[in-house]
């Protein structure tokens, strides 16, 4: 009987090993929840494409700010914000960062702000400057909408803070396939259209957040495409394809909410692409691989959770007066607007920048996941290029966080040209082929810093 009752006694440490687990999976973190609407309810201008420059006519969809606040078992906390906008620069961010970090007491690290990059949202600027087609009214009704939009976004994330419950994180990932390389090479060099045989990122990450009794919170999830189904011929609100994602699961999840953060699709588009179809028919191909992942076994996520942030100094082009000048009057129109800004600058006597300081986050989950936080519109070759530097697996990188300043191009896209190497467009400048290295050189750093283990 010896045998049998070793057997016995094996399986009932396991058993209770087991329950130890789950109930630690239980109590290890905490997460808080919110959402706010932030549809205008006066119209506005909307964002991202330049010839569009009227104020919407309808809402197909409502926009929504949504936060996810965790706290992990030494009382380490964080708290992510995620928008249905084109992209929220530092003008508008850090005044908001400041408000909440004075309301929480959390740090700069702690806070991370994402945008999915509709372009069938508000434009968002604080000045009431009227850009070329608008009215000055217009140019007032923005600078309105983004104040107003500043206090949704402190509001929904100390709500989130203060509904602190115990939860149990988990992760995993799947594939969705309509993005499109948009880099198209014709004889006339780099343009923006359809290229097949393009590098394009189509994972889907997903991170899913239960109470302690187990059932669905809330659902984190990202793609690597631009958020551009709909076009300039669109006047009508909505998130995009990741807005009607987010509906999507959430009507498969109504108890659950729904988050999105874009990855590196700058150089990728939705394909097809054009009409509100193929907007809701692409959120749904999201939305049920994310529904799928959700119906699968995931990973446990473990604490601590360590956060950390800082600035990347990108170095910038230098150019001379007549380079300048040539590009403003022989450059394509992505490249001649940039260009006249620096001249305008250099004629107000100012000098050229030769950097640009970026922020960059980590967040470091345990030893089970590291979330990457990139700013600005990343092309699709910062995947490969941090999976390489930091490893690629338990890896999650996000772009379009904290300041969304213009394209951030790879050193191989600066030398073969295209619209992706506009440079900045919150201010002046087009980044050097250098600032690649410098990007993911301060990648690996906040990685170490976060306890991500590094190979040599």
């Amino acid at each position: 009987m010896k045998p049998f009752l070793n057997i016995t006694a094996t399986l009932l440490v396991l058993r209770g090993t087991l329950l130890l687990h789950a109930d630690a999976a239980q109590t290890e973190w905490k997460a808080g929840l919110a959402t706010v609407t932030i549809t205008p309810e006066t119209p506005v201008p909307m964002a991202g494409y330049a010839s569009r420059t009227k104020p919407f006519e309808s809402v197909a969809q409502q926009i929504y700010a949504k936060a996810l606040a965790l706290e992990d078992q030494q009382g380490h906390r964080a708290v992510l914000v995620t928008t249905d906008l084109i992209g929220i620069a530092r003008a508008v961010a850090e005044p908001v960062c400041e408000r909440i970090q004075e309301k929480t007491k959390l740090a700069r690290s702690q806070i991370l702000l994402s945008s999915s990059h509709t372009h069938s949202a508000p434009t968002l600027r604080l000045e009431e400057h009227a850009d070329a087609g608008m009215t000055p009214e217009d140019a007032r009704n923005i600078a309105a909408y983004t104040r107003g939009l500043q206090d949704k976004l402190v509001e929904v994330a100390t709500q989130a803070l203060s509904r602190l419950e115990p939860a149990q994180l988990s992760w995993g990932s799947g594939v969705a396939d309509f993005a499109m390389n948009r880099r198209e090479f014709t004889t006339r060099g780099v343009i923006l259209g359809v290229n097949p045989r393009g590098l394009v990122d189509r994972t889907v990450p997903v991170m899913r957040v239960d109470s302690a009794d187990s059932k669905l919170r809330a659902v984190l999830f990202g793609y690597a495409c631009h958020n551009t189904t709909l076009t300039q011929t669109n006047f009508s609100l909505s998130g995009d394809y990741a807005g009607f994602a987010q509906a999507y699961i959430q009507e498969q999840h109504p108890e659950a909410q729904a988050m999105f953060m874009i990855g590196c699709g700058g150089d990728a588009n939705p394909y097809p692409r054009g009409t509100m179809k193929y907007a809701r028919e692409h959120g749904a191909t999201l939305g049920q691989e994310v529904c799928r992942i959700l119906d699968g076994a995931q990973r446990p996520v473990s604490g601590p959770l360590t956060c950390v942030l800082d600035q990347a100094s990108l170095p910038l082009q230098p150019f001379s007066r007549s380079d300048l000048e040539k590009m403003a009057t022989d450059g394509p129109s992505w490249q001649a607007g940039n260009a006249k800004a620096m001249l305008a600058k250099l004629d107000q006597g100012a000098k050229a920048a030769s950097t640009y300081d970026c922020p960059v986050a980590v967040w470091q989950f345990g030893t089970n996941l590291t979330l990457v936080a990139l700013s600005g519109e990343v092309v699709v070759d910062y995947v490969p290029l941090l999976e390489q530097a930091i490893g690629p697996l338990q890896l999650w990188i996000a772009a379009y966080c904290n300041d969304v300043f213009g394209y951030f191009p790879s050193a191989r896209v600066l030398k073969e040209g295209g619209y992706e190497c506009r440079g900045l467009y919150t201010t002046e400048g087009f980044f050097a082929p250098g600032a690649q290295d410098v990007l993911v050189a301060k990648v690996r750093d906040l990685a170490r810093r976060a306890g991500r283990k590094l190979a040599d």
